[in-house]
């Protein structure tokens, strides 16, 4: 199984989506440090909200196979700087997550966010109904 490093701003729902992958209870809980779980590294939104911290995500990028940078389109913020994707040596792909709770345009707009960051790959997830979650294990399991 690959490992994927999730970077995002903080309610993007990074942890949620650990939760989901992991088949456990729904329950927030806000991430004080870096949590490594099995295949997945769960980072801190303030990683990406101050960019003193982009060394340690740069660091702790080669732990994993797969970066996965988060867009929450319900937030009018994105900390994604252009070009994120760039500064690790890694497969990048996007998340846009709560699309059940999105509008199209919203949507939209995440996903320029994404592409902007250096993102080519792209999926659309609901953490809650898993919308989108089949997708992206398929895509996850063809990389060699």
């Amino acid at each position: 199984m690959k490992k994927i490093m999730l970077i995002g701003k903080t309610g993007s729902g990074k942890t949620t989506f650990c939760q989901a992958y992991k088949n456990q209870e729904l329950i927030y809980k806000k991430t004080q440090a870096i949590d490594f779980m099995d295949e997945l590294i769960d980072t801190p939104g303030e990683y990406i909200e101050n960019r003193v911290y982009y060394k340690a995500l740069i660091v702790t990028s080669n732990e994993c196979d797969i970066i996965c940078f988060l867009n929450d389109p319900t937030s009018d913020e994105s900390f994604l700087p252009p070009g994120f994707a760039s500064m690790f040596n890694k497969e990048t792909i996007g998340l846009i997550t709560k699309i059940e709770k999105s509008s199209n345009e919203n949507i939209k707009k995440a996903e320029e966010n994404l592409k902007l960051s250096g993102v080519e790959k792209i999926f659309k997830i609901d953490n809650f109904s898993k919308k989108g979650f089949e997708e992206l294990e398929n895509y996850i399991n063809s990389l060699s």
